[in-house]
């Protein structure tokens, strides 16, 4: 019938098989041939069953998200789905690879549905900031029962065949040929004969709902969405397919739909989507890779016994070394440790701990780095040390390896240049716990070897990291504009704000932890120890530091922590000190409202990132965007710093750094040449014209 929709007649089964790479999204280009298909067969007398399949890797993965917010073309996925139940001769959906979002419901749409074994279905489009608005979260419930369509749909995750086929959404599990499999199924029930009831006459998931139980947990889950609009939304969508006849659920749930994709969050979130795509990109294309095949992490620390799961989590057999035998099985069994912790919570089976554990060879002589194709340096973030480390692996590491440092602040320029193959040097800074967080700074210094960095930005999505390809300057992106955000902590302090109310108002904004809490909780001798390296001061956390109140792993540090609480409590001897600073400095304290804090902390880290942009050591404003949300915690319904700039007005930001630059006179406050181009011009791609 067309290039994306074609149709075979099997001895009286019609197969319909969508084609439209990579992923069979449910473009106009397939709705209306699909639309136009599924009409004639369902007035075919010849055909007495139907099987919806899908060329390729996977069952329709989803909607064209491109299409969102534009003018809908007909036919839309709600008028297939409410056409295919218009069938009477027995339809099934022959779902492998993935059934997501928009695919799912459109299975839905059909009397059955058949996976493979390995086939997974979900509802993701929450993370778009979104509500499934093809039926989902009125046609799910009916048949899993709405508690678990509720968990399905406000976390997004999709579930695997087996569970789908025990909750009752699948109703036979494949292996082998699945529309061979789906074929025979179909013909199998026509030969029974019917009537096939479609899912929006089907009650049975939805009779004993216990509403009390639902609002519960629906409660619970709102909780956890930090101010986002679109899990509230899900749950109320779910509750009414309970509570509703099913045109007025389905009514609903338009509704919610059209408000939710036209507002800000969404907009946000769906920015955040094409946002790590695009960051993964490099320009020029077919940039040969080298060959990774086993990879060496130096320091079994924190941050190197995270990096090293990172990789062994990806399949790759890791070298792991350490100065000492004692360091080097102290590393080791932390990470043993680390996985024991997923296996009693049930995200890793025993037998998946001893596969990854197999994967490590500890080492304490540099020599058994030669075998590795890829080494990365996790050590004490001291430019002496990291020469020295570089230095001894120029001797052992084997030509074309690529030499990788952790460092979060550091030139790394000056340690290529100390070696004989800087073109093998670049950056890769790992967010800590490195094994979970998904950010990665990919850091190409001035003469890395563009295969060298295509090599490592292919790797890091085969490890699941988003990766984010940016210049060399002190702290790169992140750390370089976390340090704008914090220049105006302490004179917060100590003009009046205390602690807690600068982290409410961090909060209250959707960051999941104030400036103080996540100081506390990473310790706060990290931050005294780079200040003193580069001759800083912060008199209030210096002087905190100098007493041992280090966070949550000393019992004290801008917080009280009782008897090893994670919840710190308002610390009266830290509140009577900012009092003694400000007295000795003769400042007067003062109320300071919210409105203020976000001024002074995150107006600076936007104009920060503006300058990032002039400098060239981001490529694009997105890609802040997705350094912040995905390393940081900047709210995911505001889109990223740079984005949500232009929600807050950037001329709005211009005006009021100058009034603060004006009161203060302080560099942070100046406005970049670039955030006064966004204000005039609303966008931010001067960057790539200058």
């Amino acid at each position: 019938m067309s290039n994306s929709v074609s149709v075979a007649n099997d001895s009286g089964v019609a197969i319909v098989t969508i084609d439209n790479p990579p992923v069979n999204a449910l473009s106009f280009h397939v709705r209306e041939p699909l639309m136009q298909a599924l009409v004639a067969l369902r007035d075919d007398a010849s055909v007495a069953a139907i099987v919806i399949a899908c060329a390729g890797r996977t069952f329709v993965a989803g909607a064209d998200i491109t299409e969102f917010g534009k003018p809908v073309l007909q036919p839309d996925l709600r008028a297939i789905v409410a056409m295919l139940e218009t069938i009477a001769k027995p339809t099934v959906a022959a779902i492998h690879g993935t059934a997501l979002g928009g695919g799912l419901e459109l299975a839905l749409g059909c009397h059955f549905r058949v996976a493979d074994a390995g086939a997974k279905l979900g509802l993701p489009e929450v993370k778009l900031g979104l509500l499934p608005g093809g039926g989902g979260t009125v046609r799910l419930p009916r048949l899993v029962g709405a508690v678990k369509a509720l968990r399905m749909i406000v976390s997004g995750a999709p579930i695997g065949a087996a569970e789908a086929h025990g909750a009752g959404l699948v109703d036979a599990v494949f292996e082998g040929d699945l529309v061979t499999h789906a074929v025979n199924f179909a013909r199998e029930i026509a030969r029974k004969g019917g009537p096939f009831t479609p899912v929006h006459d089907r009650n049975d998931g939805l009779k004993e709902t216990d509403l009390a139980a639902f609002d519960a947990e629906a409660a619970d889950l709102a909780r956890r969405a930090r101010g986002l609009e679109a899990p509230i939304a899900c749950a109320q969508a779910v509750r009414n397919a309970v509570t509703l006849p099913f045109d007025e659920a389905l009514a609903a749930e338009r509704a919610l739909f059209v408000k939710l994709v036209a507002g800000d969050q969404s907009r946000a979130q769906r920015h955040l989507f094409f946002a790590e795509r695009e960051a993964a990109k490099l320009p020029g294309k077919d940039t040969p890779k080298r060959r990774i095949a086993r990879v060496g992490v130096i320091g079994a620390g924190t941050m190197g016994g995270g990096i090293a799961m990172a990789f062994a989590n990806g399949g790759f057999p890791v070298t792991l070394l350490e100065t000492s035998e004692e360091a080097l099985q102290r590393g080791l069994g932390t990470i043993d440790r680390n996985y024991a912790v997923s296996v009693s919570r049930g995200s890793l089976t025993e037998e998946a701990k001893r596969q990854r554990l197999s994967q490590f060879k500890g080492s304490t002589d540099y020599a058994d780095l030669a075998e590795c194709d890829l080494i990365v340096e996790a050590v004490f973030e001291d430019m002496a040390v990291k020469k020295e480390v570089f230095g001894k692996l120029d001797a052992v590491a084997r030509p074309g390896a690529i030499l990788a440092t952790n460092t979060s602040y550091l030139d790394i320029n000056e340690i290529a240049g100390s070696i004989s193959r800087p073109q093998d040097v670049l950056g890769l800074h790992f967010f800590s716990p490195a094994n979970v967080m998904k950010l990665l700074e990919i850091v190409r210094a001035g003469k890395t070897a563009p295969d060298a960095l295509s090599t490592v930005v292919d790797l890091a999505r085969r490890i699941g990291k988003v990766a984010v390809v940016v210049g060399v300057c002190h702290g790169f992106v992140g750390n370089r504009m976390l340090a704008a955000r914090g220049s105006e902590s302490e004179a917060l302090l100590l003009e009046g704000a205390t602690p807690s109310e600068i982290d409410k108002a961090f909060t209250d904004f959707g960051w999941p932890m104030g400036p103080f809490q996540m100081g506390d909780l990473a310790g706060l001798d990290i931050g005294w120890r780079n200040r003193k390296a580069r001759g800083l001061t912060a008199v209030i956390a210096d002087t905190l530091c100098e007493q041992g109140r280090f966070g949550q792993k000393t019992g004290r540090g801008f917080y009280l922590y009782e008897a090893g609480a994670r919840a710190g409590v308002a610390d009266p001897e830290v509140e009577a000190l900012i009092r003694d600073k400000a007295a000795e400095r003769g400042i007067e304290p003062r109320a300071i409202c919210a409105e203020e804090i976000i001024e002074r902390t995150l107006y600076p880290l936007v104009n920060e990132g503006a300058k990032i942009l002039e400098e060239k050591i981001a490529a694009r404003a997105s890609d802040i965007d997705v350094v912040w949300v995905n390393g940081y915690g900047f709210p995911i319904g505001k889109g990223g710093p740079m984005f949500w700039a232009g929600l807050e007005g950037a001329a709005r930001i211009v005006e009021r750094l100058e009034y603060w630059h004006q009161r203060t006179g302080k560099d942070v406050f100046k406005p970049a040449l670039l955030l006064k181009r966004m204000a005039e011009t609303g966008s931010w791609e001067a960057e790539a014209t200058d």
